[in-house]
């Protein structure tokens, strides 16, 4: 319902009218070569921002550049990163350091949803939970150097915007069931107990509370430094759908309205809260169309459940060379 209402009234938010010029603004926008993600990135460049659009697919990354070039006359920056590999996630953010001394939005807004079963990281982790999570937080570590840098130059806070769903209404239990996070006989228990149906939801939901945990994890301990928030983008049609089969994509029709909305409606709102949003205002908020600050599950806010899911997490990383100690460029 708050979908379809938040449709049938404009956004008071215009991006080509509203975001600021962007000049010698510094951004990262995961997953920026497709969906809401492109769109995001397109309304960057528009404003002058310096834009590193990073993804997986060097070939879909060029086609996406093209394509921005023609619609825009502007470009952006592609970043390698796979954020289903750690050792990709460490490479994109060393190389995003040797190029640029700050960062001062960094939009965590690639996803995927509701995934095989079976499908795990580089690193044996359930696909959704790595790609979605571990691989955004690890990557924003890696990258408090420079959104640290921006905030010393400007005495703004930089800003961190994490896109995650509605979807989080899905995790199990009371957020997070660790049994699953990781592939072997446990999580194998796992997967068979929730089921073939169920079970993608699931883990995509934990996925998308994890987004909130970490987003809230972020704005409590860089606070000053940085603000972050969590996002529900809208029920969009993109790419992310492309694991659910027809019926379920039905269904969605009843769960969320309007889930064959534009994919630039999905960009408004973590543009709004990336560049109109005060900092006071979003920062460890969760944001909902168009631009306006909602309520996450209650459960998002169990302080318990974040620090043990930050800690697992931090666990995972701990193995991983940690670029944040080296010395920033001048």
């Amino acid at each position: 319902m708050g979908s379809t209402l938040a449709r049938m009234f404009p956004p008071k938010f215009l991006p080509a009218r509203d975001i600021p010029d962007l000049s010698g603004k510094i951004i990262v926008v995961t997953g920026g070569n497709a969906g809401i993600g492109y769109e995001t990135v397109k309304q960057l460049v528009m404003k002058d921002a310096k834009v590193y659009m990073a993804g997986r697919s060097p070939d879909k990354a060029a086609a996406a550049l093209k394509r921005l070039e023609e619609e825009t006359n502007k470009t952006a920056i592609f970043l390698q990163l796979d954020l289903a590999d750690l050792h990709s996630v460490r490479k994109a953010a060393e190389t995003f350091l040797a190029q640029e001394s700050k960062l001062d939005i960094l939009f965590n807004n690639a996803g995927v949803m509701a995934c095989p079963l079976a499908d795990l990281t580089a690193q044996n982790y359930d696909l959704q939970f790595g790609t979605n999570v571990i691989g955004h937080f690890f990557f924003t570590e890696l990258l408090i150097p420079v959104l640290t840098k921006s905030y010393e130059e400007t005495k703004v806070p930089a800003r961190v915007i994490n896109t995650s769903s509605v979807g989080h209404l899905f995790a199990p239990g009371k957020g997070m069931e660790v049994a699953s996070l990781q592939g072997g006989p446990e999580r194998d228990a796992w997967v068979k107990k929730a089921g073939s149906i169920a079970g993608p939801w699931k883990l995509y939901g934990q996925s998308k509370m994890g987004n909130v945990f970490i987003s809230n994890y972020f704005a409590t301990t860089y606070s000053g430094v940085l603000v972050s928030c969590a996002l529900h983008p809208g029920g969009i049609k993109t790419d992310l759908y492309k694991h659910t089969p027809g019926w379920q994509r039905l269904l969605t029709v009843f769960l969320f309205p309007a889930p064959c909305a534009p994919k630039f409606d999905g960009a408004y709102t973590q543009l709004w809260g990336a560049t109109v949003a005060k900092p006071a205002q979003m920062n460890g908020e969760w944001l909902v169309p168009f631009g306006k600050v909602g309520a996450a599950d209650k459960r998002s806010a169990d302080t318990k459940i974040q620090e043990e899911v930050v800690a697992y997490i931090k666990e995972q990383i701990a193995g991983f060379e940690r670029v944040r100690e080296r010395e920033v460029p001048k």
